[in-house]
């Protein structure tokens, strides 16, 4: 990526492709854009490795996801941490999320992930 700008686009553009049903249901796909040493501290206390996302993720219903207010903050130069915060519109709950996504092999993977659920009814974190 030529530009921070660039960067941030793009990696907006992998949060809001994970976020996608088809994408969801998809492990080889999945399997592309999550590292080998992927692991999630999920917003309800479980901690998922990458197979367990493949497992698990392809068989669960779309959950209706929108996301706001993203960010990317760099960790090294090839490795950002992305933040954002999501509607889960199936569950009526709001979440702040976190991303770490590391350069491999000419592509950038999700390394970790956490959710946090939180009150953005009133717009600001509680």
């Amino acid at each position: 990526m030529d530009s921070q700008k660039e960067l941030k686009e793009h990696l907006y553009t992998l949060e809001t492709t994970l976020l996608k049903d088809d994408v969801r249901k998809s492990a080889d796909t999945l399997n592309e854009l999550l590292a080998d040493d992927f692991v999630e501290y999920s917003s309800t206390g479980e901690i998922y490795d990458k197979e367990n996302i493949l497992n698990r993720l392809p068989s669960e219903n779309d959950p209706g996801i929108t996301m706001r207010d993203f960010e990317i903050k760099y960790l090294s130069p090839k490795a950002v941490l992305t933040t954002f915060k999501v509607f889960i519109e199936s569950k009526q709950k709001h979440s702040l999320r976190s991303s770490v996504w590391k350069f491999n092999d000419g592509r950038w993977q999700m390394t970790f992930h956490q959710g946090t659920v939180t009150d953005l009814s009133q717009g600001k974190p509680s």
